[in-house]
C-alpha cells in the first residue's frame, strides 16, 4: 500500500502541474484523521484553472487504475476538492487559500514538490 500510496502522491502532484497550478503543498495527516492519508493543496490562478487541475488530476489518476470517490466545488471554483478516499486534493484560487490556511488549520506540511520522496524501486 505504501508504494501505491507514494505513486498516487507523485501522480497528483504531476496532474497539478501539467495545468500549471503552483505553490503545491503535501500534508501527511494519517496521525492527525482516520479520513485520508494525505492532503495535497494547490493554487490556481483562476476558477476556470482550478477546474481544469481538478479534470486533469481526475484523467490522470484514473487512467492510472486508481478511484475517485468524487468532486466538490466545480460550479463556483475557487475552491475544488477532488477525493480519491487516500489523498484529498484541494485546489483553490490565492485569495481562497489565503482566507481558509489548510497548511496551518493540519499542521506542519510533508514537504513542497522538491522534497516528495520517490517511490521505492522493487
Amino acid at each position: 500500500m505504501a508504494f501505491d500510496l507514494e505513486a498516487m502522491k507523485l501522480a497528483v502532484v504531476d496532474a497539478i502541474e501539467d495545468i500549471k497550478g503552483f505553490d503545491i503543498t503535501v500534508m501527511d495527516v494519517r496521525k492527525l484523521t482516520s479520513m485520508t492519508n494525505y492532503m495535497i493543496v494547490a493554487s490556481a490562478n483562476s476558477s476556470r484553472q482550478a477546474k481544469s487541475i481538478a479534470d486533469n488530476v481526475r484523467e490522470k489518476l484514473k487512467d492510472k487504475g486508481f478511484a475517485i470517490r468524487g468532486t466538490e466545488g466545480e460550479k463556483d471554483g475557487e475552491w475544488v476538492l477532488v477525493d480519491l478516499d487516500d489523498i484529498i486534493v484541494h485546489i483553490m484560487i490565492p485569495t481562497t487559500r489565503a482566507y481558509y490556511n489548510l497548511e496551518q488549520l493540519w499542521g506542519e506540511a510533508e514537504g513542497r514538490r522538491g522534497h516528495i520522496k520517490a517511490a521505492p524501486s522493487i
